[in-house]
């Protein structure tokens, strides 16, 4: 083999109604890559959890997937953005994007999504802490789960069992 080439191999299981595989890169280089697990779901062809390698990018999780469906909205989603382990990719269908104003269709204010006026509406949140959140969002590369919400300066359990069913991902 060449320097800097490497081999990907994909192991399928069924389990239930989602698949879940796993893409095992071989480098040719003596150091081997830091696996991840992402949870790939929506208008994908194989919704299921996958495990790549670090530095993969959206569009390595949606592939793994099985790419995405007729349905699948592919301006709706960057696939070019790196992904980080545990994290869960939604591929929304056509006209399943997002209110615009950054709540979900249950109401819940996405943290990822968010601008500080929505985030103000919740319980304890005002100017000051919308903007710690929207910085560490930023920071960080958003949010990869609500409990990262614990993360941002300000937010204590209190406030946070106070918002965790109120907001989403």
């Amino acid at each position: 083999m060449l320097a800097g080439l490497s081999v990907a191999v994909v192991i399928t299981l069924l389990n239930g109604d989602e698949h879940v595989s796993t893409v095992r890169t071989h480098p040719t280089a003596s150091s081997a890559p830091v696996a991840i697990y992402v949870h790939v779901l929506g208008a994908v062809q194989t919704p299921g959890l996958y495990q790549l390698h670090e530095g993969a990018r959206v569009m390595d999780a949606v592939a793994a997937a099985g790419g995405m469906t007729d349905e699948a909205d592919p301006t709706a989603i960057n696939l070019a953005r790196f992904v980080t382990d545990g994290e869960q990719i939604r591929v929304p269908a056509v006209g399943e994007t997002e209110e615009e104003d950054g709540t979900d269709a249950q109401g819940r204010v996405n943290l990822n999504t968010a601008t500080a006026e929505d985030l103000e509406t919740l319980p304890r949140i005002g100017p000051a802490l919308a903007q710690r959140i929207i910085a560490w969002r930023d920071e960080n590369g958003g949010f990869r789960s609500v409990d990262d919400l614990r993360n941002v300066s300000g937010i204590g359990e209190k406030t946070f069992a106070m918002l965790k069913d109120l907001v989403t991902i």
